[in-house]
């Protein structure tokens, strides 16, 4: 979470006010007037950003956002840090200084917000209505790789102020902060700015929050994936099952010839090993279309072991399941299928 290309940009705090800060907390004068103490806020740096209220347009909320939110940035703060990966390739964030020959205003929004929120892609826009009740129009430049900033759209602070300047001061902060004093600068900022209704938490503990949502979906479908597995190995064991006790016969008349049961066994796994290892391939080739695009997107690294382990378990329960199938088909006196044989 300490990286600048994570989904909490290197920040180790994010801050949010019910009432607006007009002042620079990167000046000592204006922390001595807030009642910071200067020895708390060592080494701390704050990168602000001016909102303009709307809908929740992450994944905590369901409906379809009808008011994005607006955030207003100033682009060199986050590009001199490097902050947050882009999942869509042609620039950074000097995006949002570029001006536009349709007076549409540039904006980059988190990929998860623009895609499944707004239902948006790079070059869609959305159109808004101003402070002076104009229509407005925020065409996406860049979308940020998963991250704490799911709920709104950034544009540069200069087209904030000419677009909203109803909207004074700023509302949401971004702080560096050394890891080991995270909580103390979090408690002295919540402790000075009380009466402005600031709430200020652990960078990765909002990521966390966007996650959890996703995870849970995912979890889901792993209970549902989990009992199809088990379902259909048990299906792949009966199905060994009866043909070998179709086979019942031609299994007698290879003991009668001097293969002892342990050979039969082996006969039943390796006749059957192939199909085990056809079903992988054919099942490994659809996973792999389907998380094509998880492979060509910026952001962590795929779960490769815990791909590995599963591939594992199912090679291991395809065997067990035709084993124990092949157990139960030679167990037992085969002299009655030899007679009939």
């Amino acid at each position: 979470a300490g990286e600048r290309s994570s989904g909490t940009g290197g920040f180790a705090l994010f801050a949010q006010s019910t009432l607006p800060l007009y002042d620079d907390l990167d000046r000592a004068d204006a922390r001595a007037a807030l009642g910071l103490e200067e020895a708390v806020w060592a080494g701390v740096s704050v990168v602000p950003f001016r909102v303009r209220a709307g809908d929740e347009a992450s994944c905590l909320n369901l409906n379809r956002a009808q008011q994005v939110p607006v955030w207003g940035v100033r682009p060199a703060d986050l590009a001199a840090r490097g902050a947050f990966t882009f999942a869509s390739a042609g620039g950074g964030w000097e995006l949002l200084d570029a001006v536009a020959s349709d007076d549409a205003v540039p904006a980059i929004g988190d990929a998860q917000t623009v895609t499944w929120a707004l239902g948006k892609k790079v070059g869609d826009e959305v159109a808004i209505t101003d402070d002076h009740g104009r229509p407005l129009r925020l065409c996406i430049v860049g979308l940020v790789a998963p991250s704490l900033l799911q709920g709104g759209l950034l544009i540069a602070e200069h087209a904030f102020t000419a677009h909203f300047p109803a909207a004074g001061g700023y509302r949401m902060f971004l702080l560096d902060a050394p890891p080991a004093r995270a909580d103390a600068v979090a408690a002295e900022l919540t402790r000075a700015l009380e009466d402005r209704g600031l709430e200020v938490r652990l960078a990765w503990q909002r990521l966390a929050d966007f996650a959890e949502v996703s995870n849970t979906y995912l979890r889901i479908f792993q209970a549902l994936a989990g009992l199809g597995l088990l379902l259909g190995s048990l299906g792949f064991g009966l199905v060994v099952l009866r043909n070998l006790l179709e086979r019942r016969r031609e299994l007698a008349v290879l003991q009668a010839v001097g293969f002892c049961r342990a050979d039969l066994l082996r006969v039943a796994l390796r006749e059957h090993l192939h199909l085990i290892g056809l079903g992988l391939a054919i099942g490994v080739r659809s996973a792999l279309v389907a998380i094509l695009p998880a492979l060509f997107t910026p952001g962590p690294a795929l779960p490769l072991r815990g791909f590995a382990l599963a591939l594992g378990g199912l090679v291991v329960s395809g065997l067990l399941a035709s084993w124990l199938a092949a157990r139960a088909a030679v167990r037992g006196d085969l002299v009655p299928a030899l007679r009939s044989e």
